[in-house]
């Protein structure tokens, strides 16, 4: 059954994810991915915990802009699921990039924190024009 303390925490937990994203902050981010962590990317790819944090530590990738539009979350007392909708800007590997994009993130939760397990990214089509 869904917890609204949970609940809470873990949209804490993913706004800071988002903040550390945002900052290419690398110790923020290894402390919020599980160590076993996966993530599948908007072409099918998977990456592990590692590869996401070598991209931000060597500057492949590097994000100027993360503007959430939606989040919803799920939360019991062990696990929980976010729901992210928002643009995000930037560059990967040198090349500009901007992108409207959902994703899932699974969390598992401890005594004292919340960590991805895993994340899936799917680019959303940008919404029309009034």
């Amino acid at each position: 059954m869904p917890n609204d303390d949970h609940t809470e925490s873990l949209r804490a937990a993913e706004r800071r994810l988002q903040a550390a994203q945002l900052a290419s902050d690398v110790d923020a981010l290894a402390e919020l991915i599980d160590d076993k962590g996966q993530f599948t990317g908007p072409d099918g790819s998977l990456h592990s915990k590692q590869d996401d944090l070598r991209a931000h530590e060597s500057g492949r990738q590097v994000l100027t802009r993360l503007e959430e539009e939606e989040l919803q979350v799920l939360a019991t007392a062990h696990t929980g699921v976010t729901w992210f909708l928002g643009t995000l800007e930037g560059s990967f590997e040198g090349q500009p990039a901007r992108a409207r994009l959902r994703y899932t993130r699974a969390w598992s939760r401890d005594q004292t924190s919340w960590k991805i397990i895993a994340a899936h990214a799917t680019v959303v089509a940008d919404e029309p024009s009034p």
